[in-house]
């Protein structure tokens, strides 16, 4: 698979299998976020891996797919088995690391769709009480979680029609993605 392949083929999972993603998985995954780019070289990302019984510690810090909710949300036996928490030392960038964190998060999304993962990356709706949760240093922001697993799900793009940007399960629980035309983002 090259890189044009991994780009039209990763679409967000949200229900997985419960085999678990090796460690050795996503300590690759990290690896390839870490030595892409970063803006001013001052790499102030973190990743925090959550495995195995501690998923279930992240899970109420999310919202899964709102438009959908609740049937586009994972039942217990569907959900991650893995996330990467991103995170940003503020010791070495209190700020203005989002471009960042954007970047890292899509370079595992790509790595992982080159190992048969699915992924969803994932806003954390309570920030704080992740940090606390996790247990994490003080200086230490979480950002993003990228939640991994195999995919159980199918997912779909299909062309935005009228403005109709909300996905939406199809009766066999495909989930489809609409997608603004080329011609219609080009300026």
């Amino acid at each position: 698979m090259n890189v044009i392949e991994a780009i039209y083929a990763r679409r967000t999972v949200r229900k997985f299998t419960q085999e678990p993603v090796p460690t050795h998985v996503l300590r690759e995954l990290v690896d390839c976020a870490r030595v892409g780019p970063c803006s001013a070289n001052m790499q102030p990302l973190k990743y925090k891996l959550v495995e195995k019984a501690d998923v279930d510690t992240v899970f109420p810090y999310l919202r899964w797919a709102v438009a959908i909710a609740p049937e586009g949300d994972p039942a217990p036996e569907e959900r991650p088995t893995a996330y990467i928490i991103i995170a940003a030392d503020t010791l070495i960038r209190p700020q203005n690391y989002e471009i960042d964190v954007g970047i890292a998060a899509q370079t595992m999304a790509l790595a992982a769709q080159e190992k048969g993962l699915g992924v969803c990356l994932m806003a954390l709706h309570d920030k704080p009480g992740l940090k606390s949760a996790l247990a994490l240093p003080e200086q230490i922001t979480p950002a993003l979680a990228v939640a991994l697993g195999y995919p159980a799900q199918k997912s779909e793009i299909y062309p935005m029609e009228a403005g109709q940007y909300r996905y939406h399960l199809t009766p066999d629980g495909t989930l489809h993605v609409p997608k603004r035309s080329l011609d219609e983002i080009l300026l």
